[in-house]
């Protein structure tokens, strides 16, 4: 049996991590986790409360819920975090031996407090820079930690290219091959524009693959569409077009030309869903059909058609109950098995949910390894 790989697992941050790896010439700048007077744990920033730091477990999304009208009631929570954090959840070499125990070999592991941010801090780059290249020492470690069994993924972004090239420098050297990216406008720049291209260029002369992945990130929709609480954890609009700024950002890359002129340039779609990639891949070429025809120009000349490059050069990952056997019949061999794990909308038990599912590993490789094998650049 192929070795088994999970596309999609996340690793908690300490709650000094970030004070522990920041440049010390910008600690003040550090993330880091703090308890309120009621004994609640917060991601904070400066004097900003990002978000409430919680210890999820697989299956428990309603107590998350019930967690939160405690703490918006202004009641003591009824566990203390680091009386409730398990070591497998931020210790790499713990994290190895649960791995097996679900039934992989390897896993992916994208950070976990790391997607509550990237927005909030965009108002100032060093911070920004800051915190990602703190989390992005950390996961140096991790790799070395895990036995090269564990693959954690960078945090970074296109917004300072002389920042980029160096951080992915250093993380090819550690062996990190994966670094998320927000399927953003990069300063107002669409993720096509020329002035990137160097960036595109960096990724594949390191030999890392970008990420797009769910997170609080510069957002697609403007921002009074938003009418949620200030502090919901994720809003309605993020959760029922999940994977809007994804299909977004990679039509952008296809049609405009950046996959065409990087051949060896790849690109990963982690817990955003895959459900949508059947009809998206009709409404990509049908759509570039139909607008060559009506407008008597293209925006870039492609050499294949628009679907080719996605099915060449993307992956995506596909929960269990999304039935990957039959979407696969339709989108093609592009899809990743995922568990989520620890989070509480994710599993404990992805291997017989697969199997539930009609996926097995002997059959369907590129589902439990083969795919991820090719991000991983193996």
């Amino acid at each position: 049996m192929a070795t088994l790989v999970d596309s999609d697992q996340h690793l908690y941050e300490s709650r000094t991590m970030w004070q522990d790896h920041v440049d010390p010439a910008v600690r003040d700048e550090a993330l880091r986790i703090v308890d309120d007077e009621q004994g609640n744990a917060w991601l904070e920033w400066r004097d900003q409360r990002l978000g409430i730091a919680d210890v999820q477990f697989p299956g428990e999304t309603d107590a998350i819920g019930d967690r939160r009208r405690r703490e918006r009631a202004g009641q003591p929570p009824q566990q203390r975090y680091d009386d409730t954090l398990p070591a497998d959840y931020w210790d790499p070499a713990a994290r190895a031996v649960r791995i097996t125990e679900m039934g992989f070999d390897e896993a992916v592991l994208f950070p976990n407090f790391g997607l509550l941010w990237e927005r909030r801090l965009s108002s100032s780059l060093p911070a920004l820079l800051a915190n990602m290249s703190a989390w992005n020492r950390w996961c140096a470690t991790v790799v070395s930690e895990g036995r090269r069994r564990l693959h954690p993924v960078a945090h970074v972004t296109l917004r300072d290219v002389e920042w980029l090239d160096s951080q992915l420098a250093t993380l090819s050297a550690a062996g990190v091959r994966l670094a998320m990216v927000a399927p953003a406008l990069v300063d107002g720049k669409p993720l096509s524009h020329p002035d990137l291209d160097r960036a595109w260029s960096s990724f594949v002369a390191h030999g890392i693959t970008p990420v797009f992945h769910v997170a609080d990130q510069p957002r697609v929709f403007a921002d009074a569409w938003y009418t949620d609480d200030r502090d919901s954890f994720v809003p309605v609009l993020d959760s029922v077009f999940l994977w809007t700024a994804a299909a977004l950002a990679t039509t952008d890359l296809i049609v405009n030309g950046t996959l065409a002129r990087h051949p060896d340039l790849r690109l990963g779609i982690v817990e955003l869903s895959a459900h949508w990639i059947p009809q998206y891949l009709m409404m990509l070429d049908g759509g570039y059909d139909f607008t060559a025809r009506l407008n008597g120009s293209v925006p870039v000349p492609l050499d294949r058609r628009p679907s080719d490059y996605f099915r060449e050069r993307v992956r995506v990952s596909a929960f269990a109950y999304e039935v990957p056997a039959r979407l696969m019949r339709s989108s093609g061999d592009v899809l990743m098995c995922c568990s989520d794990y620890p989070h509480s909308e994710g599993t404990a038990t992805p291997i017989d949910d697969y199997r539930v599912a009609g996926s097995e590993p002997d059959a369907q490789p590129g589902l439990f390894a083969g795919n991820i094998d090719f991000l991983l650049h193996r």
